[in-house]
């Protein structure tokens, strides 16, 4: 079986509205703030299965996320040893037969600040959201990537960089979203930031990219 790597990202260490927004909405051992933390995501999903066994066997991180999907599977380990979540994702990488340099460099699909948000929209967005609550006036800062795992990436990065609140992040399907909300200034370092840290990635073009 042919695997592809679309996401291999490690977390130094999880902030806190990330690990507990991953409290509130996994279903596996959750995680706590300041534990360092890895997110692959690989096509086809079912393989992630074995992917999990294999770190699982060959470590003591913990799992807080398993998406099996047909056409991708997530999966996000953590530890407060840094070292025991670099040795899981290094047997990962031996199991898949495949290198960090061969996972799909990520691609930055939306990239938007809604200045002064209506009350409106707060509760529309709010009533669709499992993070932190949107209040009318802030500024709301939505970031779409491909692949979807890297939205893990954007929401630590930005939230290290600024005071924001996480309303929302989903790293699993075609596309990632993330969605933060806070005063204008600091989703402005926030976007900057969380930017950065996805166009910092290296890896493998895309062919639906490459093709174009």
């Amino acid at each position: 079986m042919s695997i592809t790597l679309r996401t291999y990202t490690f977390l130094d260490s999880l902030q806190p509205q990330l690990a507990t927004f991953m409290g509130k909405t996994s279903r596996g051992f959750l995680p706590v703030p300041g534990q360092a933390s890895l997110w692959v995501e690989i096509a086809p999903g079912i393989a992630i299965n074995r992917v999990t066994d294999a770190a699982l066997k060959a470590t003591k991180v913990q799992p807080a996320v398993q998406v099996v999907e047909r056409a991708y599977g997530l999966l996000e380990i953590h530890h407060e040893d840094q070292g025991e979540v670099l040795a899981a994702g290094a047997t990962i990488l031996a199991q898949l037969e495949l290198s960090e340099d061969g996972r799909l460099k990520p691609q930055v699909m939306t990239n938007q600040i809604i200045r002064a948000v209506e009350a409106y929209q707060t509760q529309i967005i709010n009533r669709n959201s499992q993070g932190m609550m949107i209040l009318p006036g802030d500024s709301l800062f939505i970031l779409e990537t491909q692949p979807a795992g890297y939205a893990v990436l954007a929401a630590n990065e930005a939230e290290k960089a600024a005071h924001v609140h996480l309303v929302n992040v989903r790293p699993f399907g075609a596309f990632g979203r993330l969605y933060m909300a806070g005063p204008e200034a600091e989703i402005d370092a926030a976007a900057e930031a969380a930017s950065a840290a996805v166009h910092s990635v290296t890896g493998v073009a895309p062919q639906a990219f490459v093709d174009r």
